[in-house]
């Protein structure tokens, strides 16, 4: 009979396990035990139980305090905004030299399409950009471009997944939930970290954009819009304001006393600072996410009020979730997350970027809804001053062929190249960095991955992404995972 373990081997396992024992006690005086694949020292910030978004300071010299994330569910197509390729022009039609027997998402593809769309030279710059967002295009030399960014999948979910957490797979953290883990937040009565999404409905990943993953619960972000915000925080007419903080006084009271009862208990702590921020809330968000109080100055430039068409309705309550989003970073919080397009049942591409069959049609609509207001948002954060603080980040899952499909008037998934783009704090104004091939097929020159675009983001806010880490299942877990390096081409 086979033995599993002999003696000879028992002692041999022992004295392995001892020397490893050692080892790690000399790594540890040594200050190397927390370093990880890079060679560095990993940082992972020390997390009060009572008080989880207390404001924590960067590793490095940060150009950023807040950032604020423009998704574009959907995958928006970088041909038909951004990214200006002539030869598409020129060989309208024409089957894409080597992609005869070339298959994506939805099959087969057809001839190479020009945008039907005009680009037209930009500001100072000259940056050509499209018709489709003609005030997002005013804004050029505000624009600082990536050209060249690269996916790892043609799905919508995992995309969306690659793009807000660094993995395709679910339960990994997202971008703002390592970001508050790292920071905490500036403001303690709101959340830290916020999600807004359409007002037409979530994402196609839905909570998992914004979810914490392995990462502490407060992490995860709290998702509400103008339209529907979040409910049940007026205080009920029968009880007075007297009354209501008088018990908030005597609840806290009580905290407390549960809390020297369990000294150490970080769940305990953890569960009543959550409490307490939902106070807070009840008093801060009602104020926050009162539209009504901007001058209609405001409302005009963010087409908040907007009205007479179905174009017009979606982008006056778009344009009501961008004054929401400058509102929440006006009040410091450290992460807002803004979302363009929603996944609904009753027709693909109604209500988001996936432009499969009538492109023409379908961005018509999603492009008067989303330019206007994006660009009302820029505009007010930078004459707030608050653009100098706050890094923004306009993205979207993966780009579009530059083929139409066959037999159809629209583009299939494409995450071999797409576009893009920073604004704000700590990035070259009026820039583009790196570019795809002549047809916008494929990332060419400076390619940039989802991992360099997030190293990036986080060496902004001052956070070094190859330390910046958390233990979970016996790895050093990381946004980047083991790979990435920031883009400081972009940087100014």
């Amino acid at each position: 009979m086979h033995q599993l373990l002999d003696r000879r081997r028992f002692l041999s396992d022992t004295g392995l396990g001892l020397g490893a024992i050692a080892l790690t006690h000399l790594l540890k005086r040594q200050g190397l035990l927390g370093a990880g694949i890079s060679g560095k020292e990993t940082f992972r910030p020390e997390i009060p139980p009572g008080s989880p978004y207390a404001p924590r300071s960067p590793q490095i010299t940060a150009r950023a305090k807040n950032v604020l994330v423009i998704f574009c569910s959907g995958a928006c197509s970088h041909l038909d905004t951004f990214d200006y390729k002539p030869e598409l022009i020129r060989r309208h039609g024409q089957p894409m030299p080597g992609g005869g027997k070339l298959i994506t998402f939805q099959g087969e593809q057809g001839g190479l399409a020009k945008s039907p769309w005009e680009f037209r030279p930009r500001g100072q710059s000259g940056k050509l950009i499209s018709d489709l967002v003609p005030h997002l295009g005013g804004l050029a030399d505000e624009l600082c471009f990536i050209h060249s960014m690269q996916g790892k999948t043609n799905t919508h979910g995992p995309g969306e997944n690659y793009m807000s957490t660094g993995y395709t797979l679910d339960g990994f953290p997202s971008m703002g939930a390592w970001v508050t883990y790292a920071l905490g937040s500036e403001d303690q009565s709101l959340p830290a970290y916020v999600a807004i999404p359409d007002p037409r409905g979530k994402p196609q990943n839905s909570v998992n954009n914004w979810a914490p993953g392995f990462l502490p619960a407060s992490f995860q972000g709290t998702d509400f819009n103008a339209s529907k915000p979040i409910r049940n925080l007026a205080r009920p007419g029968r009880i007075g304001a007297d009354a209501d903080r008088e018990t908030r006084v005597f609840l806290q009271r009580l905290n407390e006393r549960h809390a020297e009862r369990f000294p150490g208990d970080t769940q305990l702590a953890a569960r009543i600072a959550s409490y307490e921020l939902a106070a807070r809330m009840q008093l801060t968000i009602p104020e926050v996410a009162d539209i009504s109080r901007e001058p209609e100055s405001i409302l005009r430039l963010y087409g908040a009020n907007d009205a007479g068409s179905k174009a017009a309705d979606i982008r006056a309550a778009y344009g009501r979730n961008c004054i929401l989003a400058r509102r929440l970073i006006e009040k410091g919080v450290r992460f807002v997350q803004l979302f363009n397009g929603a996944y609904q049942t009753g027709g693909e591409g109604v209500s988001n970027w996936d432009g499969h069959k009538q492109l023409a049609e379908q961005y018509g609509l999603h492009g008067a809804v989303f330019d206007k207001p994006t660009a009302g948002l820029l505009i007010d954060l930078k004459q707030r001053g608050l653009l100098e603080e706050t890094l923004v980040v306009w993205c979207t899952e993966f780009g579009r062929m530059p083929t139409f499909q066959k037999g159809a008037q629209g583009r299939d998934h494409n995450p071999s190249g797409f576009t893009c783009w920073f604004a704000g704090a700590g990035v070259k104004k009026g820039f583009s960095h790196g570019a795809t091939d002549e047809f916008g097929y494929r990332a060419v020159t400076d390619v940039v991955t989802v991992h360099d675009f997030h190293a990036t983001i986080l060496h902004l806010l001052g956070l070094d992404h190859e330390r910046l880490t958390y233990y979970h299942n016996g790895l050093e877990r990381r946004l980047t995972d083991v790979s990435g390096n920031v883009v400081r081409e972009v940087l100014a």
